[in-house]
């Protein structure tokens, strides 16, 4: 657990957080074992900006002008305090090439839109991983004092490690994973070159990889790819969640923009494939 907390009277500006982080990457040394910022975040009284959840509502799918937050959206309000951990000198995995692994969501009841929350974000751990370090973030919100929304986020910084490589599957030169029969599809989504944009003026999260194919090349990506964050979401918004529910996705493939992906969905399970049945996206969800 985080150790002492330090309230915020706003939220962070986040430009100013990912540059802090990009300057500060090429000295950070990462390793399961590093010492991480104990620090919890407190954000009292934040109240959503309906114009920005509009925005977001219509670029994931989910209807819009409802009083109650989509499941996804505290994500949203959590991030900048979130990049404020993540960018600091403190923080020994690199802001740059960090990949977003997986998210679990609890929402214990709906949320209203015109509420007062308050949110607290903090790093839970490192852990390592076969290729690499993963952190964990979590991000709690409260409202009269009860936790009515959490999530648990994984990040992931690459980098040699010392554990030994996993099996390839015969003939393939490729690790072992789960192999699962496609969900049946529900629908076929061409996604635009300018989805990536949308998103992060909703949301404030404009990293480069994700809004331009100039910017996305930079970091080995042949065009822009969607937000992690964005697909879960949209396939969230096409599920649809119970008020009390728990969420997990797994983010295992990068969706190129502009691209086409197949949403499949069957029993509470969702997932995002793309050609061949390229698996971007694994989750559930289910009622609690």
């Amino acid at each position: 657990m985080a150790d002492a907390a330090l309230v915020l009277t706003g939220s962070p500006s986040l430009a100013p957080l990912l540059a802090r982080g990009a300057v500060l990457s090429p000295f950070k040394r990462p390793a399961p074992d590093a010492e991480f910022p104990r620090t919890r975040l407190v954000l009292p009284g934040l109240r959503v900006d309906l114009a920005r959840l509009a925005a977001y509502e219509r670029v994931c799918g989910f209807p819009t002008g409802e009083d109650a937050l989509p499941v996804t959206y505290p994500h949203v309000l959590g991030f900048p305090l979130a990049m404020r951990l993540m960018s600091g000198r403190d923080f020994p995995l690199p802001l740059l090439g960090l990949v977003h692994t997986s998210i679990t969501i609890t929402r214990h009841r709906a949320m209203p839109a015109t509420g007062a929350h308050e949110l607290t974000v903090y790093v839970q751990g490192l852990a390592p991983h076969r290729r690499g370090t993963e952190a964990t973030v979590v991000t709690e919100v409260r409202e009269d004092g009860d936790v009515v929304w959490e999530s648990r986020s994984t990040y992931l910084a690459r980098h040699r490690t010392r554990r030994p490589a996993e099996a390839p599957r015969e003939g393939t030169g490729m690790p072992r994973e789960e192999v699962r029969k496609p969900l049946p599809a529900v629908g076929e989504w061409r996604l635009a070159e300018d989805v990536g944009r949308r998103y992060a003026a909703a949301s404030g999260d404009r990293n480069p990889i994700h809004l331009h194919p100039l910017t996305a090349r930079l970091f080995g990506f042949p065009r822009a790819i969607a937000h992690g964050m964005w697909t879960v979401a949209r396939c969230l918004a096409a599920h649809g969640t119970p008020a009390s529910c728990h969420v997990r996705a797994e983010f295992r493939a990068p969706v190129l923009l502009p691209g086409t992906v197949t949403y499949g969905a069957q029993d509470g399970r969702f997932e995002l494939r793309g050609r061949e049945d390229r698996i971007h996206l694994t989750g559930d969800v289910y009622p609690t």
